[in-house]
């Protein structure tokens, strides 16, 4: 098997250590920025025998420096949403299969075949950009669809509110993702009551609202569209890999994806599960870039692997998908 046969198939803790370590090696190897930061931690790589060992890059790095370990030049670049003046995350990726597989393989553990579902985009901020790695995954699932309704929504917000309305009386099984202040655009303007739909909420408010904690937030959405729960995603430009959750702000990762807590006092201790701290993502698709980066948001992990989002710390820049304040 090759590597990616062989992460995109971990099953077991043991089988997530033992990628997780090769992985490390590999980056530590090749991505020269990674190498020096391991090295500037006077961390010893052959003591490394844990995945919890494996130091992780701050995530600011993908903003000012090259993090990459292809060979060739970058298949696709990937960039991150900012406002004027503000220095943006760039993600190149050398081969894009692995980004592919990592969403198309997650989209189905989580929601099943995408063939059977009619997948509609409430995305503008995303759409008026070049470089969303969102935008690149959105279009790949409308192509999958089996569903002539999918397809992207701007501000025709009359448009989409008849589509659900068809899509309702067909019964055909549907995802909405949308931008959160979209979404509360078109609340604003149209109500439903679609009980089976699935509203799956990403990107925070972009600066066209004020920022809301989420219990409000998902209550306005859940009230408009007739749904008990609202979705989301967690995912940023920086990952090759999502996060999804089914409600509540509960967020379950694939099994190629982890999350660890660390001390926001002290990055290189890690923290007990029910802990609140920042986290620290483990995203094995990121195979020729780093695998083991240090965010920015403030989290909480259950005992039973799912975690929650918190909110940011030192005042970094709003970027990302689901930064809430809660």
């Amino acid at each position: 098997m090759n590597e990616q046969a062989n992460i995109f198939s971990i099953q077991t803790p043991e089988e997530f250590n033992q990628q997780a370590l090769a992985v490390f090696r590999f980056q530590y190897q090749h991505t020269a920025i990674y190498r020096d930061y391991v090295r500037h931690l006077g961390i010893d790589t052959a003591a490394i025998q844990h995945v919890t060992q494996i130091p992780f890059l701050p995530i600011e790095f993908f903003k000012t420096q090259t993090v990459y370990a292809g060979e060739a030049a970058p298949a696709v670049v990937f960039s991150s949403s900012g406002t004027t003046g503000m220095v943006t995350s760039k993600h190149e990726v050398a081969d894009v299969s692995w980004y592919e597989t990592s969403f198309r393989q997650a989209f189905k553990q989580f929601y099943g075949a995408v063939s059977d579902i009619a997948i509609l985009a409430l995305l503008p901020s995303y759409l008026e950009r070049s470089g969303s790695s969102l935008i690149y995954m959105v279009d790949d699932l409308i192509k999958q669809s089996k569903q002539p309704a999918s397809g992207y929504f701007l501000y025709n917000h009359a448009e989409l509110y008849e589509t659900l309305h068809e899509l309702k009386s067909s019964g055909t099984r549907t995802i909405l993702i949308g931008v959160t202040y979209a979404l509360l655009d078109f609340c604003e303007q149209y109500t439903l009551d679609f009980p089976e739909l699935i509203v799956m909420e990403t990107g925070g408010m972009k600066g066209k609202r004020k920022e809301m904690i989420r219990e409000e937030l998902h209550a306005i959405l859940a009230d408009s569209f007739g749904v008990k729960q609202i979705h989301a995603e967690y995912g940023m430009t920086e990952l090759l890999s999502q996060a999804y959750s089914s409600g509540a702000g509960r967020f379950f990762t694939p099994p190629w994806m982890q999350i660890l807590m660390r001390d926001t006092n002290d990055p290189l201790t890690l923290l007990d599960n029910q802990q609140t701290g920042a986290i620290n993502v483990i995203d094995l698709a990121n195979y020729y870039t780093c695998s083991f980066i240090a965010t920015q948001d403030l989290g909480k992990r259950h005992d039973d692997g799912s975690f929650e989002i918190l909110g940011r710390f030192d005042n970094s820049d709003i970027r990302g998908c689901n930064l809430l304040v809660q």
